[in-house]
């Protein structure tokens, strides 16, 4: 039976990752540094904590849910406490990419992050519908990798990922670096940006005299069906005058280079203001 130190187990990606766990085989010692998280464990989920020095030596898998920013100087403190073959989770390719994980061939560095409920589901519970981060109700897709390590634990980093990210539909395997595109690339960079810039329109069009209500949801629903259309969730066509608005608008909002964001070197440099 495979056994897990959990280190950030009261966190807030921690406690998701610890009530998954606990419905699973895997056994699991949680170590968790602030009051606030172990009392959070405790009453929620009555589990007791441990100390790092007595939970990592015996450990086959380390997960760090800690944030990427520490992700770096946790892995450094703790790496003398693993014994060699130990597969290392972290929850995001920011750090790893970065370079900053220990030096050590010996280790086993897997990489996994949730895709999160997509948009377009066929939830039909209250609750799922409601889960828009995923690990409790809802469907979701998730992506890994395996950055260092023999080919043939990736699928042990993969079970393990669908247990902690369930209920999980649709994993998918890619490289650190190509992880690394999708976030922050493609979902922060280029989606939440884009996403704030269409509030920040929203809002503009309420100070110009639309009632907030109503403006919210003629966006809503149009976000709904142009991206059915756009993303061929269904099949369908933009009419003449929408078409002629995206050819005016999108030299408006958007600079010719902007895809220079995927760039290896613009990749780069926002992982490191991240870590």
């Amino acid at each position: 039976m495979t056994t897990i130190a959990l280190i950030g187990a009261g966190g807030k990606m921690g406690y998701r990752l610890s009530s998954n766990l606990q419905r699973s085989d895997y056994t699991v010692s949680h170590v968790e540094l602030s009051d606030a998280g172990r009392q959070r464990l405790s009453e929620g989920l009555g589990i007791s904590c441990v100390d790092a020095h007595q939970a990592i030596p015996d450990a086959q898998v380390v997960i760090l849910a800690v944030p990427d920013t520490l992700v770096g100087r946790v892995a450094e403190e703790l790496s003398p406490l693993m014994a060699s073959g130990t597969m290392v989770i972290t929850l995001d390719a920011a750090a790893p990419f970065a370079g900053h994980l220990p030096s050590r061939d010996d280790l086993v560095y897997f990489v996994t992050h949730p895709c999160h409920p997509p948009i377009f589901n066929d939830e039909t519970d209250l609750d799922a519908k409601r889960d828009y981060f995923g690990g409790a109700k809802a469907k979701q897709h998730i992506v890994n990798a395996l950055m260092q390590g023999p080919e043939e634990l990736y699928a042990l980093g993969e079970a393990i990922a669908k247990t902690i990210y369930a209920p999980v539909v649709r994993s998918h395997r890619v490289s650190v670096e190509q992880m690394a595109l999708l976030e922050p690339g493609l979902s922060e960079t280029v989606c939440a940006t884009l996403l704030v810039v269409m509030r920040e329109a929203m809002d503009e069009v309420v100070a110009r005299g639309v009632d907030q209500e109503c403006a919210r949801d003629f966006l809503l629903g149009h976000m709904n069906i142009l991206a059915a259309v756009i993303f061929e969730e269904q099949p369908g066509v933009f009419s003449d005058a929408c078409n002629k608005a995206i050819e005016n608008g999108k030299p408006q909002l958007m600079r010719d280079d902007w895809k220079r964001v995927f760039e290896p070197e613009e990749i780069a440099e926002s992982i490191r203001r991240i870590t």
